[in-house]
C-alpha cells in the first residue's frame, strides 16, 4: 500500500464531512480542498551579493523537501541598481503528499518554536480563499541548522484553497491544524 500522509488521510475521512455538515455542500466536489502551497522569499541583497541567493535556495530545499527555484526581476530599477532577468528571490510550490508533509510539519514543529506564539494572524486572507503567512525567522524550521546561517531572514507562505469564500478557506485551514488566533 502507497503512503498517505497523516493530514491527507485526515481529510478524507474526517474534515470532508465536518466542512460539508458546517457549509450544507450538496456534492462532495464543493468541499473546499487545498490545492498548492508557495513558499517564497525575497533576497533584496542579492544585487550585491550573488551567493545569497543560492543560500536562500538552499534553504528552501532543505524546508520544503523540493527543489527550489529563483525568481528574477521583471524591469530594472536604478535607484536599487537592479536590472531586468537579475535573481532577487526563491521560491518553491508544493503540492500533493509533500503539500501535507509540509503543513503538518509548520503545524507540529515548526510555529510551536516561534517566540511567544499565539497563533497566526486571521486577517491574511485575500477575498478569493487563499491565504498569506509571512514568518520573520528561517531558523524556527527544525531543518536549519542554526549555526550554518549566514543571515537571519524571513518567508512568505502562500495557501491556495479551492475555496469560493475567506469563510470557507478559514474553515478549511483551521480543521487542517492551522491555530488562527483567537479575537
Amino acid at each position: 500500500m502507497a503512503y498517505v500522509p497523516r493530514l491527507k488521510q485526515d481529510y478524507e475521512s474526517r474534515i470532508k464531512s465536518a466542512l460539508t455538515e458546517e457549509f450544507g455542500y450538496k456534492n462532495i466536489m464543493q468541499v473546499p480542498k487545498l490545492q498548492k502551497i508557495v513558499i517564497s522569499k525575497g533576497v533584496g541583497t542579492a544585487v550585491s551579493d550573488k551567493k545569497q541567493i543560492d543560500y536562500a535556495l538552499d534553504e528552501l530545499t532543505k524546508i520544503s523537501g523540493q527543489k527550489a527555484v529563483s525568481t528574477i526581476s521583471k524591469k530594472d530599477v536604478a535607484t536599487f541598481k537592479l536590472r531586468k532577468g537579475m535573481p532577487i528571490g526563491a521560491k518553491v510550490t508544493l503540492r500533493g503528499n509533500k503539500m501535507y508533509e509540509f503543513l503538518d510539519r509548520l503545524v507540529t514543529a515548526s510555529l510551536p518554536r516561534v517566540r511567544d506564539f499565539r497563533g497566526v494572524k486571521p486577517n491574511g486572507f485575500d477575498g478569493r480563499g487563499n491565504y498569506n503567512l509571512g514568518i520573520t525567522e528561517q531558523i524556527i524550521f527544525p531543518e536549519i541548522d542554526i549555526d550554518k546561517v549566514n543571515k537571519i531572514s524571513g518567508m512568505d507562505i502562500t495557501f491556495v484553497t479551492s475555496a469560493n469564500t475567506d469563510k470557507e478557506a478559514k474553515s478549511l485551514l483551521n480543521e487542517l491544524g492551522l491555530p488562527f488566533k483567537k479575537n
